[in-house]
């Protein structure tokens, strides 16, 4: 018999019916319709979607069902996990980025993706850094998690490559007829959020968007040593024994 995927686990995160959301990775409609907060207007998504429009309206049903909502793990190599849950909250509907780290009592929150948005979460830098990252489990594909975790970025100074590194992806994963310009329109339009000015304090990035966790500067956002430490993790770099959770300001 076919062995049932294990539940997954989310400290903080114990009441809700999480299960393993793997299987979509390999439906090329999923990736249009994970981004689909991310397009502006008819024109983009008919470029996105084609045809599939009436398939992308069943399987976003399908991803926001009340009792089953799917989880994506992204590893990182500082022992951090980026996790995506996409909530389903009596009506409340959303996709979660969190990332927690096992020493944490619970997990912290990157970015929201839905009516009450909250981000950015992360630069361009650190997106492809996550992910280039090697993992073992969870999702692994360079090409997945860059558009998994494209939903979080917010930023305002967006390198010559963005373009042709996101039009790889698309054109790697979906059946998008013209992945290049839609990697354009993702691209002017990113989150739901406007793009942020990022820059390099004391070691830690930070950004001034209004609506970012990782903006010191808004009155919610994370204490300084996790600011400390998810800029870490998200680069690809590690910290020295005893600076996780550390607190502080950046």
């Amino acid at each position: 018999m076919p062995l049932t995927p294990p539940i997954p686990s989310i400290p903080g995160y114990e009441d809700g019916p999480l299960v393993e959301g793997d299987r979509h990775l390999d439906d090329p409609l999923f990736w249009p319709v994970h981004l689909a907060s991310c397009l502006r207007g008819e024109d983009a998504e008919e470029a996105a979607f084609g045809a599939d429009w009436d398939a992308a309206t069943e399987l976003h049903r399908a991803l926001f069902a009340e009792h089953a909502w799917p989880v994506f793990d992204v590893p990182l190599r500082s022992g951090h996990t980026v996790h995506v849950v996409y909530r389903d909250i009596d009506g409340d509907r959303g996709v979660d980025y969190l990332i927690h780290h096992p020493s944490w009592p619970a997990a912290e929150t990157l970015a929201v993706d839905d009516g009450h948005f909250m981000g950015p979460g992360t630069a361009w830098h650190e997106l492809v850094a996550v992910a280039d990252q090697p993992a073992a489990t969870g999702v692994t594909d360079a090409d997945a998690r860059l558009l998994l975790l494209f939903p979080t970025l917010g930023d305002t100074s967006l390198p010559d490559d963005a373009a042709p590194r996101l039009t790889a992806a698309l054109d790697a994963l979906t059946a998008i007829e013209e992945p290049a310009e839609v990697a354009g329109m993702f691209l002017e339009h990113q989150g739901q959020w406007e793009p942020a000015d990022w820059r390099r304090r004391d070691g830690v990035w930070i950004n001034d968007g209004g609506h970012s966790y990782r903006n010191p500067a808004n009155p919610f956002a994370l204490p300084g040593g996790r600011l400390r430490e998810i800029s870490a993790a998200l680069n690809g770099k590690h910290l020295h024994p005893g600076e996780h959770g550390a607190t502080g300001t950046p």
